[in-house]
């Protein structure tokens, strides 16, 4: 696979023909949305695909679940064409092949899901196949597909093959897990029928709400395409993210640490919020990422043991809670902090003044020269100061380092001094090419010295959101990557220091590697919705939100409701209008129950799980 760690290049991939508007090849990373009215109700639909495109959305998705809805896709379609709008329409199919071959005649792309496009509803069920049984299924895919593909061709309609973690077959479950080698595989047998019939106006998404698996899987998808002579666009996103602050942080580190490879075509910001609302997100967080084009370049080189599709977490020292098998620590700097927060930092970096009254669990950290060997302080170091790190006498140390600063002199500082831990600030264009050249760099001389990625912002008070969306698209691929120990997140402008707290471990957790506080995982709505999704999960976050380190999935349907909230603890799907069904991780506790007593039901589960341990 042709990915430079180092230096932000876009990945050449092949054209796509979707109405007006192609994507891959030197064409702009495309922006889209979803709607969540029903499709049937063309009205509804048209004002809601008509809000998106003024937004900036270049292609808009409907939910398609059978014949009436594929079919009204022509009225939808005419009626935006009637008011000038000529944004692409994609139907988005499950279970039912015949939907997307009516819908094919009436949209510019259909969205198919292999996990249930011919095989049957995801059940959890364990089969067993031979080489021949499970080669005659794949047969069996080719020839429901074939007609697809050549309506596709006729209509020049293009095709997505659309991956979700939460829907892969039993099949595929059966023979490679739930691993991102069956999810990467239930793509590959579909694109090698389109392949095969020499139908390529293609796009793909593999989609998790878990980041990593969604980060990992698509790296290995375009390792086999590579392999295979496939270049075929990608395009991204973090399924059921959720809402708000929340929705938006792991969406960027997930599309986030794609995208900074130069992977993903197009895009989709997954909230449960209006639809219209997504693209601003998408927007800031593509051009953040593409504007390192042309940086000056970075010559890092990687270190043998990394794995860039299946990373493990680089070998290092704990230096006190910092490190080893431990979980990433938060810094973060202020002169004083409200100790009433919910979260404190790890680290407090205060300068050259201790604050009159220290928080307990907090470390604080001093610059070297005012450092008098106070308990629970400790120094830090600028790159000039190396020669004084030998002469402090403290357990634990901060050396501040950038890449490119002459090498020979901290490597041997860090060699005999593996109490450091190195703060790896960079001001260049592209920060992950330096964070990780410098990690990768101790990697390969031997080093175990803690690593902590740290770069200065400057957000004002009234851009909380831009400071989200942008420092988890920088810091959280490091994560992902395992290389870091620890975030820092400094601000130069007027935001809080509790809320770039907040939002440094906001990063940790949507990368899976701290939790800190209850996780949501909702979907963001579409036709298939069977209650108000909005209300809902501002009602189960007010039952649920002390309720710390559980993760609770708020699903508007079952088509992908039991499979991703698989990595979550408890789920509440809708069953039917007004029905709701309460799950322990995939199992249906309560299934049909009424909505008005969802909440509360919900909340039992819990409550007897919790007093049963």
């Amino acid at each position: 696979m042709n990915i430079d760690l180092f230096n932000y290049r876009r990945r050449d991939a092949s054209v796509t023909h979707v109405g007006h508007t192609p994507m891959g090849g030197r064409n702009p990373i495309r922006l889209q949305s979803m709607t969540t009215t029903p499709t049937t109700d063309t009205e509804a639909s048209v004002k809601q695909s008509a809000a998106i495109a003024a937004a900036g959305g270049e292609y808009v998705r409907l939910t398609t679940q059978g014949v009436r809805e594929a079919e009204n896709m022509a009225n939808i379609r005419c009626a935006l064409h009637e008011q000038g709008v000529t944004v692409p329409l994609v139907a988005d199919v499950h279970f039912n092949p015949h939907v997307a071959e009516v819908a094919a005649e009436h949209v510019e792309k259909v969205r198919i899901n292999p996990g249930n496009y011919t095989d049957p509803a995801r059940q959890f069920r364990s089969l067993s196949y031979t080489d021949e049984e499970y080669a005659a299924e794949i047969d069996k895919i080719e020839k429901r597909l074939v007609p697809l593909l050549d309506i596709c061709r006729e209509h020049h309609t293009a095709l997505r093959i659309g991956v979700n973690h939460g829907s892969l077959s039993d099949r595929i479950m059966s023979r490679y897990g739930d691993t991102p080698e069956g999810i990467v595989e239930s793509c590959m047998e579909f694109l090698r029928i389109c392949r095969k019939h020499d139908f390529h106006d293609i796009v793909i998404s593999i989609k998790a709400s878990n980041t990593v698996v969604m980060v990992l899987s698509v790296r290995l998808l375009v390792e086999r395409m590579d392999a295979e002579d496939m270049h075929y666009p990608l395009h991204l996103g973090v399924t059921e993210a959720g809402e708000g602050e929340d929705g938006r942080i792991r969406s960027a580190v997930g599309i986030g640490a794609l995208l900074a490879d130069g992977l993903g075509d197009t895009l989709r910001v997954s909230l449960s919020e209006a639809p219209e609302r997504e693209i601003p997100v998408a927007r800031l967080l593509r051009d953040h990422l593409t504007a390192r084009q042309g940086h000056a370049p970075i010559p890092g080189t990687a270190a043998h043991d990394y794995c860039y599709t299946r990373p493990e977490r680089r070998p290092t020292t704990a230096v006190g809670n910092i490190g080893g098998s431990q979980v990433p620590v938060v810094i973060c700097t202020a002169a004083e902090y409200d100790a009433s927060a919910a979260l404190h930092p790890d680290y407090l970096y205060v300068g050259r003044k201790l604050p009159s009254q220290r928080m307990e669990g907090t470390g604080y950290i001093v610059d070297f020269d005012v450092w008098d060997g106070t308990p629970n302080t400790y120094p830090i170091f600028s790159h000039q100061a190396l020669p004084f790190v030998g002469m402090v006498q403290a357990e634990r140390k901060f050396v501040v380092l950038e890449y490119g600063c002459p090498s020979e002199e901290y490597i041997a500082c860090l060699k005999a001094h593996p109490e450091v831990v190195v703060v790896a600030l960079s001001r260049h264009q592209n920060p992950l090419g330096e964070w990780r050249a410098l990690t990768h760099e101790l990697w390969r001389t031997g080093l175990t010295n803690p690593v902590i990625p740290c770069r200065a912002y400057r957000y004002g008070h009234d851009e909380v959101e831009a400071m989200q969306i942008e420092t988890a698209a920088d810091m959280g691929v490091m994560f992902i990557d395992a290389l870091a120990d620890g975030i820092w997140l400094m601000n130069e402008g007027d935001i809080p220091a509790e809320t770039i707290t907040n939002t440094a471990f906001a990063i940790l957790q949507a990368a899976r590697c701290r939790v800190s506080a209850t996780e949501y995982i909702s979907c963001p709505g579409c036709g298939r919705t069977l209650y108000d999704l909005q209300q809902t999960i501002a009602q189960v976050k007010a039952a649920t939100r002390h309720l710390s380190g559980l993760k609770i999935a708020i699903m508007g349907c079952i088509v992908n409701g039991p499979g991703e909230m698989a990595d979550a603890d408890y789920g509440y799907v809708g069953a039917a209008r007004g029905r709701i069904s309460l799950y322990r991780r995939k199992e249906c506790i309560e299934k049909n129950i009424p909505e008005s007593e969802a909440v509360e039901r919900l909340l039992a589960l819990i409550e007897a799980d919790r007093q049963a341990r």
